[in-house]
């Protein structure tokens, strides 16, 4: 009998994760720990870092739970919800959700933030060469390069396009948390690259956006994106889809369910999975630290972009335009736009910049979505 009990009790000690895992899992474990504090005590882009940073917990004392089926046996819970990021099911989704949330007015009254937007995507072409430099192949440097527009489903899109999966978690953690940490990254290069008399320039009222055209807008930009790039139509379609559900006034249950219940589904089955992906055996080496470098450099460096062309338009304008503003072409929406605005709000606080920010923060999503699909073309990607 002592005996049986004995066995018995064993065998269950020897079940428990003590017995399983490795001081790679102790880290990871660890790194989850720091996102969740982030997240709820920071509240660094909770939505998105919570279920990340869970995630990341979950694979790291269970690792089965991200199992590839095998036989008869099922996989694990969290590999099925990566087989949707990896056939770019929820990227899109999440895309549809962003356009219905999100009011184009402002760049459909200010068609210069294209200017803006596209000058911050400079940060995916330095890190596409930068990570040639560094070893990786031009696919793999292609999806890492996404990461400078801080765009997290597009990231993940682009990945799993150009067969980049095992990369996939790191490109998505680190695109997920740059995002996140907007408000901490671009102030101090903002303040670097502009004078205190340039944060002060107030800028004009927008003009008012009718109805019709923001209506036309969604339909015009699909037809004309994707009939020059037709590899971004999941991406562009399904936000301009988003938005036209809510400019049209006609689908009001499809908007509250795009930028809801929806949305809001799609933000837990995403960030579980990527977060599931960060395994010790997949994360801890030396590309991860590489790809987590370049994410970072190649931010810092959009952000100076889009900074440096407001410069540029604050000159050619005869100081209308607040270089501010430039910042917000990164595609972190709405956060890049209110960093814009908080930074503005320092040096003068009766300073309103956050609708003239959206202008450009929403051309950046354009514009991080076309270079993906710019990238796709160039492979042979369809």
């Amino acid at each position: 009998m002592l005996s049986y009990i004995g066995d018995t009790l064993g065998n269950l000690i020897e079940q428990t994760a003590f017995f399983n895992l490795t001081w790679g899992n102790y880290i990871m474990i660890a790194v989850a720990c720091v996102f969740l504090f982030l997240a709820i005590k920071k509240e660094y882009e909770p939505l998105l870092l919570l279920p990340i940073a869970f995630g990341m917990l979950l694979v790291n004392i269970y690792p089965d739970i991200m199992a590839k089926p095998e036989g008869e046996h099922a996989g694990g819970l969290l590999y099925y919800f990566y087989l949707m990021d990896e056939w770019a099911i929820l990227p899109s989704l999440i895309f549809m959700g962003v356009g219905a949330m999100t009011d184009f007015g402002p760049l459909i009254a200010n068609p210069k933030s294209f200017v803006l937007g596209a000058a911050a995507q400079f940060g995916i072409f330095a890190a596409y060469f930068g990570a040639i430099a560094l070893g990786f192949n031009d696919k793999a440097a292609a999806a890492i390069s996404i990461i400078g527009g801080a765009d997290g489903p597009t990231s993940i899109f682009l990945a799993g396009k150009l067969g980049q999966t095992a990369l996939l978690g790191p490109i998505a953690v680190a695109a997920y948390s740059y995002m996140s940490l907007v408000p901490i990254i671009q102030p101090p290069i903002m303040k670097l690259l502009t004078t205190e008399k340039e944060r002060k320039i107030k800028m004009q009222q927008l003009r008012s956006v009718s109805k019709l055209e923001k209506i036309l807008f969604p339909i015009i930009v699909t037809i004309v994106v994707s009939l020059i790039l037709p590899t971004t139509a999941p991406l562009v379609g399904m936000l301009m889809l988003g938005n036209l559900f809510k400019e049209s006034g006609v689908v009001r249950q499809l908007t509250e369910t795009a930028s809801n219940a929806l949305m809001y589904i799609v933000v837990i089955l995403l960030g579980t999975s990527v977060g599931a992906t960060t395994s010790a055996e997949a994360f801890l080496n030396l590309n991860t630290l590489k790809i987590v470098a370049l994410g970072l450099i190649a931010f810092a460096f959009g952000t100076a972009a889009g900074v440096l062309f407001g410069k540029l338009m604050c000159i050619a304008t005869k100081g209308k335009v607040n270089p501010l503003i430039g910042s917000a072409g990164v595609s972190a929406v709405p956060m890049a736009a209110r960093v814009s605005q908080k930074v503005g709000a320092e040096a003068d606080p009766t300073n309103f910049l956050l609708m003239h920010a959206m202008g450009p923060n929403v051309a950046g999503v354009i514009g991080t979505a076309v270079a993906a699909g710019t990238f796709m073309a160039v492979f042979g990607i369809s």
